[in-house]
């Protein structure tokens, strides 16, 4: 028989079933709370903090350096192009095997050079007759020179003549017939004088019958054609003096004047033939010069057939080289049989003991890059060996991104490589680089991770009362892997490494309403907060100061630099842009 207190009425048991139900309904809405309240916290327990060892970094005092990644590929300080200088048919009879190492002086390449020693024929046979053309010209034209010397001789000779004509009638002939006529008159006046007294005497004799009446009319008719005579000399005197004399003097000046128009006549028409002669011995050594250059040419297009190495050099196909053989589809690499084109780049000789790195920075950077800053290269060939250098230069121009973005712009860094020729790197390789842009030393620094963003105010996380804390801080010169604190952190304290979830959070700073220093926020002043735990005045920061490890486009940093954690911020910027605003110059944020 059981025991009467043992037994429950039905009604009690059916309270009992009631009461377990509601007590797994409680307990079921417990554990979705749980579930929900760990998925909103990041699975910890708000009330414990779950940082790990590693999420946490114990600030010190240490150097670091503000190093630029960045990437490229690596080419030579020096190359040779090896072009077809042939203007005629070109084929290859001989090439030197791509890859092989050649000396200055080898012999890279043959092109056939029967097509040439014909064309070299036909040029020395037009040589030989524009010589023949000029020496019968050039004699043509000392002939002539010549005949115009005897001519012009001979016209002077003439004038010579003409002008002693003149001198022997003004010295001889004019005097003399002046005393022919004086002397004529002077007798014909001495005889008319004479007839004149007989006459007189005759009239006389007449009257004293002496002489007869005919006698007597003879003497008269003497002393008539006497006077006569004498008129007739006087006349002949004047009119020789008046007209003849001046006749006789206009002829010989004329006969002299005639002399010497044509001396001038013969030498015109001389000098006409002495130009036109002469402009045929300058065509005729026109000819032979451009006959003489066109051989030349051709004797050197000769020897443009074998092609020697001008350097030594590692011989590289235009093949090879990507965009050198655009348009001639899938032909294969020059060889034995192939014919080129005029000026056609056949092969390139880079210098392989003076290697270079060729390097893409963008625009933001570009400034901060200078030469003979070190360079720290890493071949994708050899990815464990570091080959140092130093920055040669930075282009003037930028380079567009292309169709991918056609917004960026990046600067091509020039960098001198110190490296063995042993070590069998070959242009083209592709290669990353860390260029030291200045070295920080024995300043306070934490991981760029550790540093995040709320508009112009930087902070960290502190460990305090379990969780973490914010604190403002005021950073100064930046790397791509360390910001440096000068305000806000002292060594032996801790930063946590990357963004706390909500629950871990355990003071944040206050924003107020107001402005200082040139920053404004919400919510009172700052000044008010200690600092230790974010307050105090905050720190001017220029728009352009950003955390160069706050950065919406991790994947480029994290292709340089392993092994850390990615930063979390709002207001991320890229690692070059934050970089070129803190990298190498003094502290950006200040007081």
């Amino acid at each position: 028989m059981s025991d009467p207190l043992c037994r429950v009425p039905s009604a009690a048991r059916r309270h009992g079933r009631a009461g377990r139900a509601l007590l797994w309904v409680v307990a079921l809405v417990a554990v979705v709370v749980v579930i929900v309240l760990v998925q909103v916290g990041g699975g910890e327990d708000p009330a414990e903090p779950t940082s790990k060892q590693n999420d946490t970094h114990l600030v010190a005092r240490g150097d670091f350096s503000i190093i630029v990644p960045a990437k490229g590929e690596l080419t030579t300080a020096q190359k040779q192009e090896i072009r077809n200088r042939l203007e005629s048919r070109a084929m290859i009879t001989e090439i030197v095997d791509e890859g092989a190492t050649v000396e200055k002086g080898t012999i890279l390449l043959k092109l056939a050079d029967d097509e040439i020693l014909d064309k070299i024929k036909d040029a020395e046979d037009k040589v030989k007759t524009a010589e023949s053309t000029v020496i019968t010209a050039e004699q043509t034209l000392a002939i002539r020179r010549s005949t115009m010397v005897s001519d012009i001789e001979k016209a002077d000779l003439e004038i010579e003549i003409a002008e002693l004509d003149k001198q022997a009638w003004e010295e001889g002939e004019v005097v003399s017939y002046r005393q022919s006529l004086a002397l004529g008159i002077e007798t014909k006046q001495i005889n008319r004088d004479r007839l004149q007294k007989r006459f007189e005497d005759a009239k006389s004799l007449l009257d004293n019958g002496y002489i007869s009446l005919d006698e007597y009319e003879q003497d008269r008719i003497k002393l008539i054609e006497s006077e006569a005579a004498l008129k007739e000399a006087k006349l002949a005197e004047q009119v020789y003096e008046r007209y003849t004399i001046k006749q006789d003097r206009a002829q010989k000046r004329s006969a002299v004047e005639q002399s010497m128009a044509e001396k001038e006549r013969v030498r015109q028409r001389h000098e006409a033939e002495i130009v036109k002669i002469e402009a045929d011995v300058e065509s005729a050594r026109f000819r032979l010069q451009t006959a003489q250059e066109r051989l030349d040419d051709l004797r050197g297009q000769l020897d443009s057939c074998i092609v020697h190495a001008p350097s030594d050099g590692l011989v590289v196909y235009a093949s090879s080289l990507s965009g050198e053989r655009r348009g001639r589809g899938d032909e294969p690499p020059p060889q034995v049989g192939t014919e080129l084109r005029q000026n056609e780049l056949v092969m390139i000789l880079p210098d392989v003991t003076r290697m270079m790195a060729s390097l893409k920075v963008g625009e933001a950077l570009s400034g901060k890059i200078i030469p003979g800053q070190p360079v720290t290269v890493f071949s994708d060939s050899l990815p464990d060996v570091p080959l140092q250098g130093r920055v040669e230069g930075v282009s003037v121009l930028a380079e567009s991104g292309g169709w991918r973005d056609p917004n960026r712009r990046d600067y091509t860094v020039k960098v001198s490589l110190d490296v063995d020729s042993g070590l069998g790197l070959k242009p083209s390789m592709r290669c990353r680089a860390e260029i030291v842009l200045g070295e920080v030393n024995d300043a306070v620094n934490v991981p760029v991770q550790a540093v995040f963003r709320r508009g112009p105010l930087a902070f960290v996380y502190v460990p305090q009362d379990g969780g973490f804390a914010e604190r403002r801080v005021r950073i100064g010169r930046a790397s791509e892997m360390s910001v440096e604190i000068v305000d806000g952190l002292a060594s032996g304290e801790s930063v946590l490494l990357r963004r706390p979830t909500a629950g871990e959070i355990v003071a944040e700073i206050s924003t107020m309403d107001g402005e200082e220093n040139g920053m404004k926020w919400t919510g009172g002043r700052p000044a008010d907060l200690d600092p230790r735990q974010g307050g105090g005045k905050p720190a001017k920061a220029p728009s352009s100061t950003r955390i160069p490890g706050q950065a919406k486009n991790d994947a480029a940093r994290d292709s340089t630099v392993s092994g850390v954690s990615k930063p979390n911020s709002d207001s991320a910027r890229t690692p070059e842009e934050a970089t070129s605003a803190a990298g190498g110059a003094p502290a950006a944020a200040t007081n």
